[in-house]
């Protein structure tokens, strides 16, 4: 019997969660790799108070990993409640609470996250991409001083910033990378990066030195999905532009496939050639759930993948 294809997809948000619930028509062998920069909301509030890496984006990605069954769909939705209100608990979500209990009573971040998957009968595993919370700090033209450099700090921060994000860093610079992630990073077939807000989700799993490591020297090969559209922290970048800033914060990574919405199609030439320049082919495909959305949809984006995720 033929093994499954191996998928690791790395991001944050809604982007990796658009990525997981489209690779899990494919495989069952598939780990979604999480960024775990976010300071803000009920992972800021956790990551403050308890010390433990932000687990919203983490909850996310378990969620669109969830069994298709009653039961996983049921406990996908529990996790993804949020109290409401103006109390303590206002604004937290259930599964962020859940994962930072489980996390008190393992003293295992990985283990914890192991746990809720085998809750919500997961099809896949969830990882962090480094055993330690991050901070983003960007090189900002900000509207208000538009012909210097303002370094802005937080995930929060840079991804409202009234300005032009230029680049983004780490802190701590040389944080330990998650060992399963990096396994799970030689041992894919494919590895996937993106979709995902670019400087704040995407870029930061470039910069884990062990993570980025394990992607530059993995036999996996690699796709690269762009965003839609531009949000708030690219606005002005077009899709050829989000290549370049890749390959200005990871030169030495080389990427087999770029996947492009086909509203890209008037900037496809330009667009190509820059793929080219990654040592990638481009790939054009309705992914869009609708035309000028900024979401993907998973059944097109499934359908985008099967006609180049193969083994050979």
């Amino acid at each position: 019997m033929t093994s499954a294809l191996r998928v690791a997809a790395l991001g944050g948000g809604h982007g990796l969660a658009a990525s997981l619930t489209a690779l899990r028509r494919l495989t069952p062998d598939l780990t979604g790799i999480v960024t775990v920069a976010d300071n803000g909301g009920s992972s800021g509030r956790l990551r403050e108070e308890f010390g433990i890496l932000p687990p919203g984006d983490l909850r996310m990605a378990l969620a669109a990993l969830s069994g298709d069954d009653e039961h996983g769909r049921r406990w996908a939705s529990v996790l993804q409640h949020r109290f409401a209100g103006d109390g303590p608990l206002a604004g937290h979500a259930i599964g962020n609470l859940l994962i930072a209990a489980i996390w008190e009573r393992l003293g295992d971040t990985v283990a914890g996250l192991d746990l809720v998957g085998e809750l919500l009968g997961s099809q896949g595993r969830v990882l962090p991409m480094a055993a330690v919370p991050l901070d983003i700090e960007a090189d900002v033209h900000l509207v208000s001083a538009p012909d210097g450099l303002t370094v802005v700090r937080g995930q929060a921060e840079v991804a409202s910033v009234d300005g032009q994000v230029v680049s983004v860093r780490l802190d701590p610079r040389d944080p330990p990378a998650c060992p399963e992630a990096v396994a799970a990073v030689h041992d894919a077939d494919w590895v996937v990066v993106g979709p995902g807000s670019w400087f704040t989700s995407v870029m930061p799993t470039l910069l884990v030195p062990g993570l980025r490591d394990a992607l530059v020297t993995t036999s996996a090969r690699r796709a690269l999905v762009l965003n839609l559209r531009g949000d708030r922290e690219t606005a002005g970048l077009s899709a050829t532009d989000h290549l370049d800033v890749l390959a200005a914060h990871a030169p030495e990574l080389g990427i087999d496939v770029v996947l492009a919405d086909s509203s890209v199609a008037d900037d496809a030439g330009h667009l190509a050639a820059m793929a080219r320049k990654l040592g990638a082919r481009l790939v054009v495909d309705d992914v869009a759930r609708s035309l000028g959305s900024d979401q993907h949809d998973p059944a097109r984006l499934a359908e985008a993948f099967g006609r180049f995720l193969t083994r050979a």
